[in-house]
């Protein structure tokens, strides 16, 4: 059975529900997020795939697919493989098409009353419990809507605002499994895992298998050194604080932000800090890219300290990243 619940929420709430759909690299213009319906039946089809998650339930209408967020964030919010199986029973919160035939699943609904996330949502965080003794260790950001709400205050080039004007109808380069840049790239709210050597600093995000690796040695760029997605990084430990600066970036059409690219100047300066109670690390950074920002951006947010979360271990699958793009 499907039915539709009453319109609910604000101007706030339809670009929160959007800016979920964001995680998962593209608009959720397909979805009436204006809009709840209560999707009841049996799972005949699950999927548990980065960056998206898919089902299929067969209720009393016909089936119904639903888009689902990806492990790499639904994991760090308790749910895991299998919380869902071919078979179940299922009455699930979601957002119904407002195109196409499949629509955005928001929360399982349990017998118990209790509910499990099936897309990530601003409200959403683990508990912290442990005092970290450096920045090495296992860290989730909380700061990926604050990100995409402070590019409306960024101070663009006429080619910048003219590239995030553009961008509404643009596919994402991770629609072929290319992931974003650094600083987007370090507020996706996955497991990113720090591991510091004596030579090098190795950050793994777990988002498209981006791995950055930053140099401590003093080492400069080799002469013909070709840029790349994540740039060449050297760092200094400024006491307890480790700050890195990265040049050779390839150009990106979304190396800033969704909708905004970056080219050959992009400059990158970031610091990584514990703050006073050790349960979170204080990441800041100063971003300039003279050919897209007219001014550099300067912003901070806070990456929760859990030591027992593990990486999905999920690759991205070249087919879930673009399913989407069938229903459009």
């Amino acid at each position: 059975m499907v039915r539709s619940l009453s319109v609910r929420g604000s101007v706030f709430t339809a670009w929160l529900l959007a800016a979920s759909a964001a995680l998962a690299h593209h608009s959720a213009a397909m979805f009436d997020t204006s809009r709840e319906i209560i999707v009841e039946g049996v799972v005949t089809e699950y999927s548990w795939k980065n960056p998206h998650s898919y089902m299929t339930v067969r209720t009393s209408g016909g089936p119904l697919v639903l888009e689902l967020g990806p492990p790499s964030t639904l994991g760090p919010l308790g749910l895991t493989r299998d919380a869902i199986r071919v078979g179940d029973n299922v009455r699930i919160r979601a957002h119904p098409p407002r195109r196409g035939t499949m629509a955005m699943g928001r929360e399982l609904l349990r017998p118990d009353g209790s509910t499990l996330p099936l897309m990530i949502n601003a409200g959403t965080k683990r508990p912290l419990q442990r005092q970290a003794t450096s920045i090495a260790g296992t860290w989730v950001p909380e700061g990926f809507f604050g990100f995409l709400r402070s590019r409306s205050g960024w101070s663009l080039t006429e080619r910048g605002r003219a590239a995030l004007q553009a961008a509404g109808g643009a596919t994402s380069t991770q629609d072929e499994c290319v992931p974003v840049g650094a600083p987007m790239l370090m507020h996706y709210p996955t497991a990113n895992r720090i591991e510091i050597g004596r030579d090098v600093v190795r950050i793994h995000v777990d988002w498209m298998d981006a791995e950055r690796v930053v140099y401590l040695d003093g080492r400069k760029p080799p002469a013909q050194a070709k840029p790349t997605l994540h740039g060449f990084s050297t760092g200094h430990w400024d006491g307890d604080t480790l700050v890195v600066e990265t040049t050779h970036f390839a150009e990106h059409r979304e190396g800033l932000a969704l909708g905004v690219p970056s080219g050959p100047r992009k400059h990158l300066i970031e610091r990584f800090s514990l703050t006073p109670d050790r349960k979170q690390l204080r990441y800041e950074f100063e971003l300039e890219d003279p050919d897209f920002l007219a001014a550099p951006v300067r912003q901070s947010l806070l990456w929760d300290y859990q030591p027992d979360l593990q990486p999905s271990g999920v690759k991205c699958d070249i087919q879930s990243a673009s399913r989407h793009l069938k229903q459009e």
